[in-house]
Protein backbone atom coordinates (compact mmCIF):
# COMPACT_ATOMS: atom_id res chain seq x y z
CA UNK A 1 0.00 0.00 0.00
CA UNK A 2 1.07 3.43 -0.91
CA UNK A 3 1.42 6.18 1.92
CA UNK A 4 0.60 9.59 0.39
CA UNK A 5 0.16 13.31 1.36
CA UNK A 6 -1.40 16.08 -0.39
CA UNK A 7 0.08 19.46 0.25
CA UNK A 8 -0.78 23.07 -1.52
CA UNK A 9 -2.59 25.98 -1.02
CA UNK A 10 -5.64 25.11 -3.51
CA UNK A 11 -7.05 22.53 -5.09
CA UNK A 12 -5.51 23.25 -8.26
CA UNK A 13 -1.98 23.09 -6.75
CA UNK A 14 -2.22 19.45 -4.76
CA UNK A 15 1.33 17.69 -4.55
CA UNK A 16 0.89 14.18 -3.91
CA UNK A 17 3.73 12.54 -2.32
CA UNK A 18 4.12 9.19 -2.34
CA UNK A 19 6.12 7.39 0.87
CA UNK A 20 7.10 3.84 1.39
CA UNK A 21 5.26 1.72 3.93
CA UNK A 22 7.23 0.98 7.13
CA UNK A 23 6.89 -2.23 9.12
CA UNK A 24 5.29 -5.58 7.55
CA UNK A 25 1.97 -5.10 5.31
CA UNK A 26 -0.30 -6.70 3.82
CA UNK A 27 -1.49 -6.80 -0.02
CA UNK A 28 -3.66 -3.85 -0.50
CA UNK A 29 -6.60 -5.59 -2.78
CA UNK A 30 -8.07 -1.91 -3.43
CA UNK A 31 -4.98 -0.47 -4.93
CA UNK A 32 -4.54 -3.73 -6.99
CA UNK A 33 -8.41 -2.66 -8.42
CA UNK A 34 -7.38 0.94 -9.12
CA UNK A 35 -4.59 -0.86 -11.47
CA UNK A 36 -6.44 -3.34 -12.85
CA UNK A 37 -6.19 -1.41 -16.54
CA UNK A 38 -2.09 -1.85 -16.21
CA UNK A 39 -2.80 -5.14 -14.85
CA UNK A 40 -5.00 -6.04 -18.18
CA UNK A 41 -2.01 -4.83 -20.32
CA UNK A 42 1.05 -6.07 -18.75
CA UNK A 43 -0.77 -9.62 -18.79
CA UNK A 44 -1.60 -9.40 -23.14
CA UNK A 45 2.00 -7.39 -23.46
CA UNK A 46 3.24 -11.22 -22.07
CA UNK A 47 1.20 -13.39 -24.26
CA UNK A 48 2.03 -11.32 -27.04
CA UNK A 49 5.42 -11.40 -26.66
CA UNK A 50 5.83 -14.88 -25.75
CA UNK A 51 4.79 -15.98 -29.62
CA UNK A 52 5.60 -12.92 -31.26
CA UNK A 53 7.68 -13.20 -34.84
CA UNK A 54 7.55 -16.93 -34.83
CA UNK A 55 6.33 -19.27 -37.38
CA UNK A 56 4.45 -22.06 -35.21
CA UNK A 57 2.96 -19.06 -32.26
CA UNK A 58 0.70 -21.08 -29.91
CA UNK A 59 1.64 -24.08 -31.65
CA UNK A 60 4.45 -24.20 -28.60
CA UNK A 61 2.17 -24.60 -25.66
CA UNK A 62 1.24 -27.78 -27.68
CA UNK A 63 4.80 -29.03 -28.93
CA UNK A 64 6.45 -28.36 -25.88
CA UNK A 65 4.77 -30.67 -23.15
CA UNK A 66 3.94 -32.86 -25.89
CA UNK A 67 7.66 -33.81 -26.43
CA UNK A 68 8.50 -34.17 -22.93
CA UNK A 69 5.44 -36.34 -22.49
CA UNK A 70 7.01 -38.34 -25.44
CA UNK A 71 10.20 -38.61 -23.70
CA UNK A 72 9.11 -39.43 -20.86
CA UNK A 73 6.97 -42.50 -21.90
CA UNK A 74 9.96 -43.77 -24.27
CA UNK A 75 11.96 -43.42 -20.83
CA UNK A 76 10.11 -44.33 -18.21
CA UNK A 77 7.48 -46.51 -19.68
CA UNK A 78 8.41 -48.60 -21.85
CA UNK A 79 12.85 -48.70 -20.73
CA UNK A 80 12.19 -48.24 -16.87
CA UNK A 81 8.89 -49.71 -16.59
CA UNK A 82 8.05 -47.64 -14.05
CA UNK A 83 4.75 -48.63 -12.24
CA UNK A 84 1.88 -46.81 -12.91
CA UNK A 85 -1.74 -48.46 -11.17
CA UNK A 86 -2.29 -49.50 -14.49
CA UNK A 87 -2.55 -46.88 -16.17
CA UNK A 88 -1.17 -46.19 -19.48
CA UNK A 89 1.81 -44.57 -19.43
CA UNK A 90 0.95 -41.75 -21.70
CA UNK A 91 -1.65 -41.07 -20.34
CA UNK A 92 -0.18 -41.23 -16.54
CA UNK A 93 2.66 -38.88 -17.95
CA UNK A 94 0.29 -36.39 -19.70
CA UNK A 95 -2.27 -35.32 -17.04
CA UNK A 96 0.97 -34.36 -14.68
CA UNK A 97 3.23 -32.65 -17.34
CA UNK A 98 0.75 -30.43 -18.50
CA UNK A 99 0.11 -28.88 -14.94
CA UNK A 100 4.30 -28.97 -14.44
CA UNK A 101 4.89 -26.98 -17.65
CA UNK A 102 2.50 -24.38 -16.32
CA UNK A 103 3.95 -24.34 -13.23
CA UNK A 104 7.83 -24.37 -14.12
CA UNK A 105 7.22 -21.92 -16.66
CA UNK A 106 5.43 -19.38 -14.58
CA UNK A 107 7.87 -20.24 -11.41
CA UNK A 108 10.53 -19.32 -14.19
CA UNK A 109 9.26 -15.67 -15.49
CA UNK A 110 7.61 -14.88 -12.06
CA UNK A 111 10.99 -15.19 -10.46
CA UNK A 112 12.48 -12.76 -12.92
CA UNK A 113 10.05 -10.50 -12.89
CA UNK A 114 11.42 -7.39 -11.41
CA UNK A 115 14.57 -7.60 -13.00
CA UNK A 116 13.01 -8.00 -16.43
CA UNK A 117 10.54 -4.80 -15.63
CA UNK A 118 13.72 -2.90 -14.16
CA UNK A 119 13.83 0.00 -17.01
CA UNK A 120 10.13 1.19 -16.06
CA UNK A 121 10.01 0.45 -12.08
CA UNK A 122 11.80 4.00 -10.83
CA UNK A 123 9.87 5.61 -13.75
CA UNK A 124 6.17 5.69 -12.14
CA UNK A 125 4.57 4.72 -9.39
CA UNK A 126 1.83 1.28 -9.51
CA UNK A 127 1.93 -1.94 -6.76
CA UNK A 128 5.38 -3.46 -7.82
CA UNK A 129 3.45 -6.94 -6.71
CA UNK A 130 1.93 -7.04 -10.19
CA UNK A 131 5.13 -8.27 -11.64
CA UNK A 132 5.35 -11.28 -10.21
CA UNK A 133 1.67 -12.49 -10.60
CA UNK A 134 1.82 -11.31 -14.58
CA UNK A 135 3.37 -14.25 -15.66
CA UNK A 136 1.25 -16.57 -13.54
CA UNK A 137 -2.43 -15.39 -15.33
CA UNK A 138 -0.64 -15.02 -18.71
CA UNK A 139 0.57 -18.43 -18.83
CA UNK A 140 -2.82 -19.61 -17.92
CA UNK A 141 -3.47 -19.35 -21.80
CA UNK A 142 -1.08 -22.11 -22.87
CA UNK A 143 -1.94 -24.32 -20.07
CA UNK A 144 -5.79 -24.62 -21.70
CA UNK A 145 -3.88 -24.96 -25.44
CA UNK A 146 -2.02 -27.55 -24.06
CA UNK A 147 -4.62 -29.25 -22.62
CA UNK A 148 -5.73 -29.92 -26.10
CA UNK A 149 -3.02 -33.11 -25.72
CA UNK A 150 -4.91 -34.40 -22.64
CA UNK A 151 -8.01 -34.77 -24.33
CA UNK A 152 -6.77 -36.42 -27.25
CA UNK A 153 -5.41 -38.63 -25.30
CA UNK A 154 -8.38 -39.61 -22.41
CA UNK A 155 -10.14 -39.95 -25.97
CA UNK A 156 -8.22 -42.19 -27.82
CA UNK A 157 -7.86 -45.05 -24.23
CA UNK A 158 -11.71 -43.99 -23.99
CA UNK A 159 -11.70 -42.39 -20.53
CA UNK A 160 -14.58 -41.22 -19.70
CA UNK A 161 -15.26 -37.94 -16.81
CA UNK A 162 -16.32 -38.89 -13.45
CA UNK A 163 -17.84 -36.71 -10.66
CA UNK A 164 -14.54 -36.04 -9.82
CA UNK A 165 -14.00 -32.96 -12.29
CA UNK A 166 -15.66 -30.95 -10.35
CA UNK A 167 -12.67 -30.84 -8.43
CA UNK A 168 -11.05 -28.76 -11.50
CA UNK A 169 -11.62 -25.40 -10.45
CA UNK A 170 -9.80 -25.96 -7.05
CA UNK A 171 -6.87 -27.82 -8.49
CA UNK A 172 -6.42 -24.96 -10.97
CA UNK A 173 -6.12 -22.29 -8.24
CA UNK A 174 -4.43 -24.48 -6.45
CA UNK A 175 -1.80 -24.63 -9.53
CA UNK A 176 -1.26 -21.12 -9.58
CA UNK A 177 -1.00 -20.32 -6.23
CA UNK A 178 2.66 -22.63 -5.97
CA UNK A 179 4.13 -20.37 -8.86
CA UNK A 180 3.06 -17.22 -7.27
CA UNK A 181 3.82 -18.15 -3.85
CA UNK A 182 7.49 -18.91 -4.74
CA UNK A 183 7.49 -16.63 -7.17
CA UNK A 184 7.09 -13.62 -4.95
CA UNK A 185 9.59 -14.73 -2.14
CA UNK A 186 12.25 -15.15 -5.31
CA UNK A 187 11.57 -12.15 -6.99
CA UNK A 188 12.09 -10.22 -4.16
CA UNK A 189 15.05 -12.01 -3.59
CA UNK A 190 16.45 -11.96 -6.97
CA UNK A 191 16.63 -8.26 -6.62
CA UNK A 192 19.20 -8.34 -4.31
CA UNK A 193 20.84 -11.67 -5.06
CA UNK A 194 21.53 -12.22 -8.74
CA UNK A 195 22.71 -15.48 -8.30
CA UNK A 196 18.92 -16.69 -8.23
CA UNK A 197 18.50 -16.34 -11.91
CA UNK A 198 21.83 -18.96 -12.53
CA UNK A 199 20.61 -21.17 -10.26
CA UNK A 200 16.87 -21.26 -11.44
CA UNK A 201 17.32 -23.79 -13.95
CA UNK A 202 18.45 -26.14 -11.54
CA UNK A 203 16.09 -25.57 -8.77
CA UNK A 204 13.47 -26.08 -11.70
CA UNK A 205 14.88 -29.47 -12.24
CA UNK A 206 15.47 -30.83 -8.95
CA UNK A 207 11.35 -29.53 -8.10
CA UNK A 208 10.24 -31.52 -11.39
CA UNK A 209 12.26 -34.52 -9.55
CA UNK A 210 9.99 -33.98 -5.83
CA UNK A 211 6.55 -34.21 -7.46
CA UNK A 212 5.30 -37.59 -8.48
CA UNK A 213 5.32 -36.64 -12.62
CA UNK A 214 7.50 -39.51 -13.72
CA UNK A 215 6.42 -42.29 -10.99
CA UNK A 216 3.34 -42.55 -9.12
CA UNK A 217 3.29 -41.21 -5.44
CA UNK A 218 2.60 -44.79 -4.16
CA UNK A 219 6.14 -45.57 -4.43
CA UNK A 220 7.24 -43.96 -1.95
CA UNK A 221 7.75 -45.84 1.62
CA UNK A 222 4.44 -45.30 3.62
CA UNK A 223 6.38 -43.79 6.59
CA UNK A 224 7.27 -40.61 4.55
CA UNK A 225 4.08 -40.07 2.40
CA UNK A 226 2.69 -37.08 5.12
CA UNK A 227 6.20 -35.39 4.71
CA UNK A 228 6.15 -36.07 1.20
CA UNK A 229 2.32 -34.57 0.79
CA UNK A 230 3.62 -31.49 2.23
CA UNK A 231 5.37 -30.50 -1.22
CA UNK A 232 2.56 -28.82 -2.87
CA UNK A 233 3.91 -30.10 -6.24
CA UNK A 234 2.70 -33.43 -5.20
CA UNK A 235 -1.36 -32.26 -4.45
CA UNK A 236 -1.77 -30.56 -7.62
CA UNK A 237 -0.15 -33.43 -9.74
CA UNK A 238 -2.06 -36.06 -8.00
CA UNK A 239 -5.42 -33.92 -7.61
CA UNK A 240 -5.28 -34.05 -11.18
CA UNK A 241 -4.75 -37.59 -11.71
CA UNK A 242 -7.37 -38.10 -9.68
CA UNK A 243 -9.54 -35.34 -11.29
CA UNK A 244 -9.44 -36.03 -14.77
CA UNK A 245 -8.86 -40.07 -15.00
CA UNK A 246 -11.18 -41.11 -12.22
CA UNK A 247 -9.18 -41.94 -9.98
CA UNK A 248 -9.46 -42.23 -6.19
CA UNK A 249 -9.03 -38.61 -4.70
CA UNK A 250 -6.32 -39.40 -2.20
CA UNK A 251 -6.62 -36.21 0.35
CA UNK A 252 -3.77 -37.66 2.09
CA UNK A 253 -1.79 -35.35 -0.75
CA UNK A 254 -4.12 -33.17 -1.79
CA UNK A 255 -4.90 -30.94 1.75
CA UNK A 256 -1.23 -31.05 2.98
CA UNK A 257 0.11 -28.91 -0.48
CA UNK A 258 -3.17 -27.09 -0.26
CA UNK A 259 -1.75 -25.80 3.06
CA UNK A 260 1.28 -24.86 2.05
CA UNK A 261 0.37 -23.55 -1.33
CA UNK A 262 -1.48 -20.97 1.02
CA UNK A 263 1.54 -20.62 3.67
CA UNK A 264 3.73 -19.61 0.49
CA UNK A 265 1.24 -16.98 -0.87
CA UNK A 266 0.92 -15.36 2.24
CA UNK A 267 4.41 -15.31 3.14
CA UNK A 268 5.46 -14.93 0.02
CA UNK A 269 3.49 -11.59 -0.57
CA UNK A 270 3.83 -10.42 2.97
CA UNK A 271 7.73 -10.30 2.35
CA UNK A 272 7.53 -8.80 -0.66
CA UNK A 273 5.45 -5.77 0.64
CA UNK A 274 7.96 -5.40 3.32
CA UNK A 275 10.55 -5.57 0.57
CA UNK A 276 8.86 -3.23 -1.94
CA UNK A 277 10.20 -0.06 -0.79
CA UNK A 278 13.72 -0.91 -1.68
CA UNK A 279 13.14 -2.37 -4.71
CA UNK A 280 14.21 0.71 -7.05
CA UNK A 281 16.97 1.61 -5.01
CA UNK A 282 18.86 -2.08 -5.62
CA UNK A 283 17.83 -2.91 -8.98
Amino acid sequence: MKNTEETGCSSADVVTIIQPDSGWKIINFKELNDYRDLFYFLTWRDIKALYAQTVLGFSWAIIQPLVQIIIFTVIFGKVAELPTEGIPYVLFSSVAVIPWTYMSQALTQSSQSLLQGSNILGKIYFPRIIFPITPVLAKLVDFGISLFIVLCIMLYYRVSPTWNLLLFPVLVVMMMAVPLGIGLWLSSLAIRFRDIKQAMPFFIQMLMYTAPIVYSASSIPEGYRLLYSLNPLVGVIEGFRACLLGTPILWLYIWPGALTAVLLVISGAVYFKRMERIIVDVI
